[in-house]
């Protein structure tokens, strides 16, 4: 491929342009916001280095000396997006300042349904990356974990995140696919279950949907997802045998 470097690289150490002459017309910002456009209207298989000089209006070649490999201008892009968390002040409150990062990723990634095809941790340590992780870091100061903990923490809410965007996309896909609508399909699916447990061969799954139906709201889902999650962080006070008397 064209701009191929012969040995490994940071994007953020490069240059912002390495080609000499006077001052380009297009920056590195230019181009990455270009990628992000025609990725969220057409999806990312359709972001190539022709198709975003066609959308600048300049030659394919010249973008190399801003961006040189493609999976360099997937990272750039997955930083613009990460540009877009609100990062006030840490409230003090842990669990509610993660609970709201978790909503934050998950509006970003429902804005831009490409970003789950592309993010990988080699991506963490982008500026917008970096500013993400001190301020999660920020946050769970008042927490008494050890600080590995506390980057495990965060990794499972991404991953749980991503996770739960990348579930709805795909039922959201396959349901495009299909000439019933989905509360059709749900309502077919259903009654199918219940005719299965009728026959008495599911009886501890019977007895747990009598006793309390699953939610089905994606939302509540969500939250009680990462509820559980920031449960399983917070430390225990230590009991004594009398304690437990």
């Amino acid at each position: 491929m064209a701009g191929r470097a012969a040995e490994p690289e940071v994007i953020w150490a490069r240059p912002e342009r390495t080609g000499r002459g006077p001052k380009p017309a297009r920056s590195r910002r230019d181009i990455v916001a270009a990628a992000v456009r025609i990725a969220d209207a057409e999806g990312i298989e359709a972001v190539s280095m022709r198709r975003v000089a066609a959308e600048l209006g300049c030659g394919t070649m010249s973008l190399y000396n801003y961006v040189p490999r493609k999976e360099d201008l997937y990272e750039l892009m997955v930083d613009a997006a990460s540009e877009e968390y609100e990062l006030p002040e840490p409230s003090g409150d842990w669990r509610a300042d993660m609970t709201g990062i978790a909503r934050q990723t998950r509006a970003i990634m429902e804005r831009h349904p490409w970003l789950t095809r592309v993010m990988t941790t080699a991506y963490g340590f982008s500026p917008n990356a970096l500013r993400f992780l001190e301020w999660c870091l920020g946050a769970l100061a008042p927490l008494a974990i050890e600080p590995g903990l506390k980057m495990q923490l965060i990794a499972m809410i991404n991953g749980t995140v991503m996770a739960t965007v990348r579930n709805e996309q795909a039922i959201a896909e396959r349901a495009r696919g299909l000439p019933w609508s989905e509360a059709e399909e749900q309502q077919v699916r259903g009654a199918y279950l219940m005719s299965q447990l009728s026959t008495g061969a599911y009886p501890h799954l019977a007895a747990l949907l009598a006793a309390s139906p699953a939610p089905v709201d994606t939302d509540e889902i969500f939250e009680l997802t990462i509820a559980r999650l920031l449960d399983s962080f917070t430390p225990r006070p230590r009991t004594t045998p009398g304690d437990a008397a």
